[in-house]
């Protein structure tokens, strides 16, 4: 049992830090997951505090992805429509690759601005990067975390 969990606690934080890119995947629950897996096995150093301080984290990074993209998309001045725009062409951008998962929130936004402004191709550009900007914070904090989650993890496992 312990050689399974050390696996699933490895597996899931790798996935995790994938996840943090691919927009589908929840990357910071599934390193969290890994994480609560290296703490089930017996004669883990991990301890509850660990756990506990983890899962703040985790919730505070999850909040936060969800709030930053329309944060960011009006803090550029962007409207309702540039922010739907926004979602709607991350996860277009999903189904064309890396290159889609990075470009579809910026051409989403830019189209649902111009859908709200029509005359104004600099503000949508402005908004667009924005959008983008939003996507760079969100996945380097989730990324951030779900490293951390993988180096405690392999500390547990590999290091005591």
């Amino acid at each position: 049992m312990e050689i399974f969990l050390a696996i699933a606690a490895i597996l899931l934080a790798v996935i995790g830090a994938a996840g943090c890119i691919v927009p589908i995947l929840p990357g910071v629950v599934l390193s969290f997951g890994g994480l609560l897996c290296a703490f089930a096995r017996e004669g883990s150093t991990l301890s509850s505090t660990h756990i506990w301080t983890w899962l703040v984290i985790v919730a505070i990074v999850s909040v936060l992805d969800y709030f930053l993209p329309a944060y960011m998309t009006k803090i550029f001045g962007g409207s309702r429509p540039a922010t739907i725009g926004a979602t709607i062409g991350a996860i277009c951008g999903f189904f064309l690759g890396p290159l889609g998962i990075i470009a579809g929130p910026f051409f989403g936004a830019v189209i649902g601005e111009l859908k709200s402004h029509r005359n104004d191709l600099n503000r949508a550009i402005k908004v667009g990067l924005g959008s983008f900007l939003s996507f760079i914070v969100g996945t380097g904090v989730k990324l951030m975390a779900a490293s951390g989650m993988l180096i405690y993890i392999c500390r547990d496992i590999f290091f005591k």
